[in-house]
């Protein structure tokens, strides 16, 4: 399939983890599913976990070049590789396209790439 976009992300956790004391719940919700975080609440710290995905939201947006798009209309699923499902504006601006994803995290940082393919 051709590659239609590449995106990529660095995120530290620190800085997940610090808008999250800073702006809490609010935050949670306007940047993850429902499902996000509830895989992300199994571990014992979360925080790399959500950074990982937030990163990855970030390749996704530049890998399918998204505009005027919720963060939450890209989720992160869990799985052997993650994959990503897109919902509202940004499914539609990725019509035709297929993306997918590669996530890795340490404790102090989180990066992701995102390749989108002509479905």
């Amino acid at each position: 399939m051709p590659v239609r976009g590449i995106g990529i992300d660095v995120c530290k956790v620190e800085r997940i983890s610090e808008s999250l004391k800073r702006f809490g719940e609010r935050m949670e919700k306007r940047l993850f599913t429902p499902g996000e975080l509830a895989y992300c609440r199994r571990f014992k710290d979360p925080l790399p976990h959500l950074a990982a995905r937030f990163a990855a939201k970030e390749a996704v947006v530049k890998a399918l070049g998204l505009r005027g798009f919720g963060f939450r209309e890209i989720e992160v699923v869990a799985g052997e590789p993650p994959t990503v499902r897109l919902s509202g504006a940004a499914a539609e601006a990725a019509a035709g396209r297929r993306v997918q994803i590669s996530l890795t995290h340490s404790r102090d940082n989180a990066a992701a790439v995102a390749i989108a393919e002509r479905a």
